[in-house]
């Protein structure tokens, strides 16, 4: 396939011409409605975030733990559609080019007719998709779509992806790989996975590409340590907890506009 260059690839060369880590931050669409993410997206750009991570609210999740599932059903009770979700991106668009990647299932892709929700995607302004649930063996003729349709391809692997698989993951990845930081799923853990280190060194070998070490990522010293090992560190549940806690009150969300920049911070010290 011919190269692609996204928001996202130009995000990450200016990131690498500057010797500075990525900072990522996943905040679930529609949470609490859609009037909100929007505002959330600016806030996190003035806060210095390098790519942000949309999800798009599902009722069967396999990879999110409660605090994230929790989200999704408040985004989708308020109405949030992943065709809602694209309109609100393009309003965005008219005021940002932060790059923008959706997390996301396959059956809200597919059952509308997956390159359509591809073209919908990128005619919004979304940059790539990270696909929970498309297996590297059924990826080919899906990453060519994504490709045709100028997105990346984001691509997950865990500690007990094996070295064989790893390699037949990444041949489908671009934009950057995303590295799960411990078995289970995502949630506000104590401390860094003692085996993030050795993960992301095995990871090496198979790819050029950058490397983002994210699921349960909560403070500063843990930002800092993975970002140590990774090219980029990626941050939800502890950010989805915190907005939600919030609420409509000013004085509250600009304390956690204070605590992502210090996140942010702590990265990009390293």
């Amino acid at each position: 396939m011919n190269e692609l260059t996204t928001r996202i690839d130009q995000q990450f060369a200016a990131l690498r011409t500057r010797a500075e880590k990525g900072f990522i931050a996943y905040i679930t669409a529609g949470d609490p409605d859609l009037e909100a993410t929007y505002d959330h997206i600016l806030a996190l750009e003035r806060a210095g975030v390098d790519v942000v991570e949309l999800g798009i609210p599902f009722s069967d999740p396999l990879a999110d733990g409660p605090v994230n599932q929790e989200s999704a059903m408040r985004a989708l009770a308020a109405g949030t559609t992943f065709v809602r979700i694209c309109d609100l991106v393009r309003q965005v668009r008219k005021v940002s080019a932060i790059p923008l990647m959706c997390y996301c299932y396959m059956n809200l892709l597919y059952a509308p007719g997956f390159e359509r929700s591809l073209r919908r995607a990128a005619q919004a302004g979304i940059d790539g998709m990270l696909i929970l649930d498309l297996p590297a063996e059924e990826a080919g003729t899906y990453a060519r779509a994504l490709h045709d349709a100028r997105l990346n391809l984001i691509t997950l692997i865990t500690p007990t992806t094996p070295d064989a698989r790893m390699k037949r993951i990444m041949r489908h990845a671009s934009g950057f790989v995303y590295v799960v930081s411990r078995t289970g799923v995502t949630g506000i853990q104590q401390t860094l996975a003692n085996d993030a280190g050795a993960l992301l060194q095995r990871a090496r070998r198979y790819t050029d590409l950058p490397l983002a070490l994210g699921f349960g990522i909560a403070d500063p010293v843990q930002a800092a340590a993975a970002a140590r090992h990774a090219d980029a560190v990626v941050v939800g549940s502890a950010l989805v907890k915190r907005w939600h806690a919030a609420g409509s009150s000013r004085t509250k969300q600009r304390r956690v506009a204070a605590w992502i920049r210090e996140m942010v911070q702590a990265v990009k010290g390293v």
